[in-house]
């Protein structure tokens, strides 16, 4: 455990590992906006499409 807790502390002194953590945030913002648009989008053709299949359907 005392290796581990070792090991981490150099991890986070060293400026390889910070920018690492920064990369890797900035990955996890990027994929949660992408998710969110994926699924906004995914919503709105949704709904158009059934608005397309109604008034086809309905006439």
């Amino acid at each position: 455990m005392k290796k581990l807790m070792t090991m981490t502390r150099q991890f986070r002194d060293d400026e390889n590992g910070a920018a690492m953590v920064e990369y890797t945030i900035l990955l996890g913002i990027i994929t949660v906006a992408t998710i969110g648009t994926i699924v906004a989008v995914g919503g709105w053709v949704g709904n158009k499409w059934t608005v397309l299949n109604t008034s086809i359907n309905g006439h």
